[in-house]
Protein backbone atom coordinates (compact mmCIF):
# COMPACT_ATOMS: atom_id res chain seq x y z
CA UNK A 1 0.00 0.00 0.00
CA UNK A 2 1.71 3.24 -1.38
CA UNK A 3 1.61 6.76 0.45
CA UNK A 4 -0.20 9.27 -1.98
CA UNK A 5 -0.72 12.55 -1.72
CA UNK A 6 -4.50 13.93 -2.36
CA UNK A 7 -5.20 16.65 -4.77
CA UNK A 8 -8.90 18.13 -5.09
CA UNK A 9 -9.93 15.57 -7.79
CA UNK A 10 -9.21 12.48 -5.38
CA UNK A 11 -11.08 14.24 -3.05
CA UNK A 12 -13.63 14.75 -6.06
CA UNK A 13 -13.33 10.87 -6.98
CA UNK A 14 -13.19 9.27 -3.57
CA UNK A 15 -16.70 11.38 -2.52
CA UNK A 16 -18.87 10.80 -5.93
CA UNK A 17 -17.39 7.14 -5.52
CA UNK A 18 -19.37 7.06 -1.76
CA UNK A 19 -22.26 8.76 -3.02
CA UNK A 20 -22.71 6.22 -6.59
CA UNK A 21 -20.01 3.62 -7.23
CA UNK A 22 -21.74 2.31 -9.85
CA UNK A 23 -21.08 4.87 -12.21
CA UNK A 24 -19.20 4.16 -15.71
CA UNK A 25 -15.86 5.91 -15.98
CA UNK A 26 -17.44 7.89 -18.11
CA UNK A 27 -20.21 9.53 -16.11
CA UNK A 28 -17.55 9.60 -13.41
CA UNK A 29 -14.87 11.76 -15.08
CA UNK A 30 -17.58 14.14 -16.18
CA UNK A 31 -18.87 14.47 -12.59
CA UNK A 32 -15.25 15.47 -11.62
CA UNK A 33 -14.43 17.35 -14.59
CA UNK A 34 -11.56 15.07 -15.82
CA UNK A 35 -10.92 13.05 -19.04
CA UNK A 36 -11.93 9.04 -19.06
CA UNK A 37 -8.58 7.84 -18.89
CA UNK A 38 -7.43 9.98 -16.30
CA UNK A 39 -10.01 9.31 -13.98
CA UNK A 40 -9.64 5.80 -14.80
CA UNK A 41 -5.81 5.84 -13.55
CA UNK A 42 -6.70 7.70 -10.48
CA UNK A 43 -9.33 5.56 -9.27
CA UNK A 44 -6.76 2.43 -10.13
CA UNK A 45 -4.29 4.57 -7.99
CA UNK A 46 -6.73 4.99 -5.01
CA UNK A 47 -7.49 1.70 -5.24
CA UNK A 48 -3.86 0.53 -5.02
CA UNK A 49 -2.86 3.08 -2.47
CA UNK A 50 -5.70 1.42 -0.35
CA UNK A 51 -8.02 4.44 -0.25
CA UNK A 52 -10.28 2.50 -1.75
CA UNK A 53 -11.08 -0.94 0.02
CA UNK A 54 -13.67 -2.57 -1.96
CA UNK A 55 -17.03 -1.57 -4.08
CA UNK A 56 -20.91 -3.17 -2.28
CA UNK A 57 -23.89 -2.98 -2.91
CA UNK A 58 -26.49 -1.70 -0.41
CA UNK A 59 -29.65 -3.22 -0.10
CA UNK A 60 -32.70 -2.35 0.83
CA UNK A 61 -33.52 -4.02 4.17
CA UNK A 62 -37.06 -3.22 4.95
CA UNK A 63 -37.20 -4.46 0.75
CA UNK A 64 -35.38 -7.56 1.59
CA UNK A 65 -37.74 -8.53 4.21
CA UNK A 66 -40.66 -8.70 2.32
CA UNK A 67 -39.17 -12.10 1.27
CA UNK A 68 -36.79 -13.34 4.09
CA UNK A 69 -38.28 -11.94 7.35
CA UNK A 70 -36.61 -8.47 8.95
CA UNK A 71 -34.37 -10.37 11.12
CA UNK A 72 -32.95 -8.65 14.27
CA UNK A 73 -29.81 -6.25 14.47
CA UNK A 74 -28.13 -5.57 17.74
CA UNK A 75 -25.72 -3.64 18.89
CA UNK A 76 -23.80 -5.57 21.55
CA UNK A 77 -21.21 -4.29 24.28
CA UNK A 78 -18.60 -6.89 25.11
CA UNK A 79 -16.24 -6.19 27.98
CA UNK A 80 -13.44 -9.03 28.33
CA UNK A 81 -12.11 -10.63 31.68
CA UNK A 82 -8.28 -9.80 30.47
CA UNK A 83 -7.40 -7.20 28.14
CA UNK A 84 -3.69 -7.74 27.14
CA UNK A 85 -3.01 -7.39 23.79
CA UNK A 86 -2.99 -10.88 22.49
CA UNK A 87 -6.70 -11.53 24.05
CA UNK A 88 -8.36 -8.31 22.35
CA UNK A 89 -6.70 -8.91 18.97
CA UNK A 90 -7.75 -12.74 19.62
CA UNK A 91 -11.33 -11.83 19.99
CA UNK A 92 -11.31 -8.74 17.50
CA UNK A 93 -10.36 -11.68 14.76
CA UNK A 94 -12.81 -14.55 15.86
CA UNK A 95 -15.28 -12.19 16.10
CA UNK A 96 -14.65 -10.08 12.61
CA UNK A 97 -14.89 -14.08 11.22
CA UNK A 98 -18.28 -14.49 11.92
CA UNK A 99 -20.82 -13.76 8.79
CA UNK A 100 -23.38 -12.47 11.57
CA UNK A 101 -21.21 -9.56 12.55
CA UNK A 102 -21.64 -6.41 10.45
CA UNK A 103 -19.10 -4.41 12.23
CA UNK A 104 -16.80 -4.40 15.01
CA UNK A 105 -14.88 -1.84 16.85
CA UNK A 106 -12.94 -2.01 20.16
CA UNK A 107 -13.49 1.00 22.18
CA UNK A 108 -12.73 3.22 25.01
CA UNK A 109 -13.97 4.01 28.05
CA UNK A 110 -16.15 1.50 29.12
CA UNK A 111 -17.05 -2.26 27.13
CA UNK A 112 -13.83 -3.48 25.07
CA UNK A 113 -15.67 -3.65 22.40
CA UNK A 114 -18.90 -2.58 20.79
CA UNK A 115 -20.44 -5.07 18.07
CA UNK A 116 -23.13 -4.70 15.34
CA UNK A 117 -24.55 -8.11 14.31
CA UNK A 118 -27.87 -9.83 12.50
CA UNK A 119 -29.48 -12.57 13.19
CA UNK A 120 -32.39 -14.06 11.31
CA UNK A 121 -34.82 -14.29 14.97
CA UNK A 122 -34.30 -14.71 18.71
CA UNK A 123 -32.88 -18.28 18.64
CA UNK A 124 -30.22 -17.36 16.02
CA UNK A 125 -29.36 -14.97 18.12
CA UNK A 126 -29.36 -17.16 20.61
CA UNK A 127 -26.72 -19.30 18.63
CA UNK A 128 -24.61 -16.49 17.79
CA UNK A 129 -24.24 -15.31 21.48
CA UNK A 130 -23.41 -18.65 22.68
CA UNK A 131 -21.18 -19.20 19.50
CA UNK A 132 -19.03 -16.24 20.27
CA UNK A 133 -19.78 -14.99 23.37
CA UNK A 134 -20.69 -17.95 25.98
CA UNK A 135 -18.00 -20.13 24.32
CA UNK A 136 -15.29 -17.37 25.42
CA UNK A 137 -14.17 -18.17 28.55
CA UNK A 138 -12.37 -14.71 28.75
CA UNK A 139 -15.78 -12.60 28.06
CA UNK A 140 -16.97 -11.34 30.95
CA UNK A 141 -19.98 -9.31 30.45
CA UNK A 142 -22.03 -9.34 27.14
CA UNK A 143 -24.78 -6.40 27.04
CA UNK A 144 -27.52 -6.44 24.08
CA UNK A 145 -29.66 -3.34 22.20
CA UNK A 146 -32.50 -4.70 19.77
CA UNK A 147 -32.94 -2.02 17.17
CA UNK A 148 -37.00 -1.56 16.69
CA UNK A 149 -36.15 0.88 13.93
CA UNK A 150 -32.76 2.06 11.47
CA UNK A 151 -33.71 5.64 11.10
CA UNK A 152 -30.15 6.12 9.62
CA UNK A 153 -27.50 3.87 7.64
CA UNK A 154 -24.87 6.06 6.07
CA UNK A 155 -21.95 4.43 5.24
CA UNK A 156 -20.03 7.41 4.23
CA UNK A 157 -16.57 9.15 5.45
CA UNK A 158 -16.53 12.57 5.47
CA UNK A 159 -13.71 13.69 2.43
CA UNK A 160 -12.41 17.22 3.06
CA UNK A 161 -11.41 19.64 0.10
CA UNK A 162 -8.04 20.06 -0.07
Amino acid sequence: MEQIDLDSTDLRLLHQLQVDASLSNLALAELVHVSAPTCLRRVKRLVEAGLIERQVAILSADKLAVQQGHGLTAIVEITLDRQDEERLAAFELRVAADAAVQQCYRVSPGPDFCLVVFAQDMPGYLALAQRLFTSDANVRNVKAFFSLKRSKFAPFVPVLPA
